[in-house]
Order: structure tokens, then sequence, then C-alpha cells
């Protein structure tokens, strides 16, 4: 049995690129810093950053590319995969990726709007002091006994 799965949560290093291959399917392309902090024998912290390249396809790379932004932070679950190429100078190089098959965004940071709401940010925005409602469940006041059960 073989088993190929990533699975990396970091935040992006820069902002994804989006392109469209002769086909019409979107691709986007971005990079995710992974960090990892321990302590050595002396118990001195230390600090590592590891970079991996993504690439994710069709609808996906197109909210991918809509939503997300420098340093935005995603978990991203996919595949390795290492491709190759000759360069102009006749050197093979190599490119080892992950393509993803779903990602999912992290938290926006407070304060931030959605991208849509960021072309209307001329017009003042209503502040209201009331406190937004919250839908909560009412549960009955009266105890329920296992008796009442009916199973």
């Amino acid at each position: 049995m073989y088993l190929n799965k990533a699975l990396v949560i970091g935040n992006l290093t820069r902002d994804p690129e989006i392109k469209s291959l002769p086909s019409g399917i979107q691709v986007c392309t971005f990079s995710l810093a992974t960090n990892r902090v321990w302590k050595n024998k002396e118990g001195v912290k230390q600090e590592s950053a590891d970079y991996h390249n993504i690439v994710v396809f069709g609808r996906q790379a197109e909210t991918t590319a809509q939503f997300l932004r420098k340093g935005a932070s995603a978990l991203v679950e996919g595949r390795m995969q290492t491709r190759s190429w000759d360069a102009a100078d006749g050197t093979k190089k190599y490119r080892t990726e992950i393509v993803a098959d779903r990602i999912q965004f992290g938290p926006r940071p407070t304060g931030s709007a959605p991208t849509s709401a960021k072309a209307s940010a001329g017009k003042p925005a209503e502040v209201s002091d009331e406190a937004p409602s919250i839908d909560t469940i009412d549960y009955p006041e009266e105890s329920i006994s296992p008796e009442d059960i009916p199973f």
C-alpha cells in the first residue's frame, strides 16, 4: 500500500498568483510558511521556518486567489509532487510542490473586510451600539426523568 498525503498549516508568504491553462482551467500558486520552535541541549530556544510551494486547480483556485492574501493563515491538504524541466542553460531543474485537494482558510484578522467590501471602502460604515443578536436554543425549564423517555 502507498500513501502520498501532505497536510500543512501556515501563513502565506506572498499573494496568490492565478493563471489559466490553455484548456481554460484556473491554476493558483502560492507559498506557505510553517514554523517550528524547540529548545536545544543547552535549553536555548531555537526557531526554524520551512517554505512549501502550493498549487491549486479549478474553482478552488479562483476562491483561493480571491480570499487569501500574504500573511493569511491556511490549512492545505493534498499530495506531494515533483516536477522537472530543462532550463534555458541546459541544466535540469526540479521543483517539489503540494498539489492541493482541499484548502481551509484560517481566521481573518479583526477589522479586515471581505474583498467585495473593500471596493466600497469610501462609503462610511454605520456603527450600531446594539449587540448583535445571537441565535440560541430555548431549553424547557421542566426536568425530564428517564421514565419519560418512550424507548
